[in-house]
């Protein structure tokens, strides 16, 4: 004898011994217990050792057809739904699917909590004709039940069974529920769209195989490769469990002759050979429109100008932005008239003598 508490329970309440030690079994009928709930592998049509793509094609395919808006007022349909729902939801999930592989329905019954716990551990199978089996090792039946089914017997012990019981159909699971998945998707938006912020209409397919719309907000200042999480708008929750989330990973685009660091946008900006000699004007291109830059008289090829306050709103800080910086460039002439070209010659003329003058001087 391996020292194990055993019973066998039948729907009378009467305690049957076994030969094999640890083993409790209970026979119920449906919707009496956990045991009465068909295998999730079952409920999605898939074998065991199923890998997670199957488990997905099969419940997309499922949850399409018993789909509460493709079956209006049919509540068979719609009590399927829910049954292959709530077995993706377990499957899907690799720790979820792992407790359910090892303990069955008894690993989410909520009053089973701590089962196995201070026992030697214990293992249940659905047996024939709809009993369910749990063996036990070590421990008291009293403090077994207690730890295991919680409040579900309204009773002090084992042998008692105060209260409502497995014979009267009094019996009543408390309902399994589940936070619903996550949906990671992406969108994609222009430069001046991250940099400012938009709104964006995105259509989306969940994995039950139904399409949704939705109007979203990218706000000023994303980042590439950042994400927006929108609550509750993932794949619903099982039992009246919260739904789970939108997680959407924003990818932003590039604009020719901008660049952008942080919150800092740079640019360039060309003038004519003239303008960086005596001075003037030069129009440069921001996010918001153009502005009027004033060009110092001698201004070199690289010179930056910095236009405060131009560059992209900061996300923690929506009142600040970054600055532009903008990169002067001296447009070089490829084609002179005649008479630009001696007036050129005169100057270079003149750049030498004066460069002679000096140095005779020195």
């Amino acid at each position: 004898m391996c020292g194990c508490i055993c019973y066998s329970i039948n729907r009378t309440n009467e305690t049957i011994p076994r030969s094999c030690p640890g083993y409790f079994q209970s026979s119920l009928t449906e919707g009496e217990s956990m045991a009465a709930k068909r295998d999730y592998y079952d409920v999605l049509g898939v074998s065991r050792d199923a890998d997670a793509a199957a488990i997905k094609k099969a419940y997309r395919k499922l949850a399409k057809k018993y789909h509460p808006d493709t079956n209006e007022g049919d509540a068979n349909a719609e009590q399927k739904f829910k049954e292959v729902t709530e077995a993706y939801e377990v499957l899907s999930d690799p720790e979820k699917k792992k407790l359910y592989d090892q303990f069955g329905h008894a690993a989410f019954d909520q009053t089973a909590q701590g089962a196995g716990q201070g026992y030697g551990g214990f293992s249940g199978q659905t047996g024939p004709n709809g009993f369910h089996e749990f063996h036990f090792e070590n421990g008291n039946m009293d403090d077994i039940f207690g730890d295991i089914f919680g409040d579900m017997f309204h009773g002090s012990g084992f042998g008692g069974f105060h209260g409502q019981n497995f014979g009267n159909g009094g019996y009543s699971q408390r309902s399994y529920r589940s936070r619903g998945q996550d949906i990671h998707s992406e969108v994609s938006v222009s430069f001046d769209e991250a940099a400012l912020g938009c709104d964006k209409m995105i259509r989306l397919q969940k994995d039950d195989g139904t399409t949704q719309t939705l109007q979203i907000r990218i706000p000023a200042g994303m980042e590439d490769g950042k994400s927006i999480r929108l609550r509750g708008k993932g794949m619903p929750g099982v039992g009246g469990g919260q739904a789970g989330d939108l997680i959407l990973k924003v990818h932003v685009g590039t604009r020719p002759g901008f660049e952008r660091k942080g919150c800092d946008v740079y640019s360039t900006v060309q003038i004519p050979f003239t303008t960086a000699v005596f001075g003037g004007e030069a129009t440069v291109e921001t996010l918001t429109g153009h502005v009027v830059c004033k060009i110092r008289p001698g201004t070199q090829s690289g010179s930056k100008i910095r236009l405060k306050g131009k560059g992209v709103p900061s996300m923690a800080q929506p009142s600040v932005r970054g600055d532009q910086y903008v990169t002067i460039q001296i447009q070089v002439p490829t084609r002179l008239t005649p008479e630009a070209q001696k007036k050129l010659r005169e100057y270079e003329a003149a750049c030498r003598k004066q460069g002679g003058a000096r140095n005779s001087a020195a």
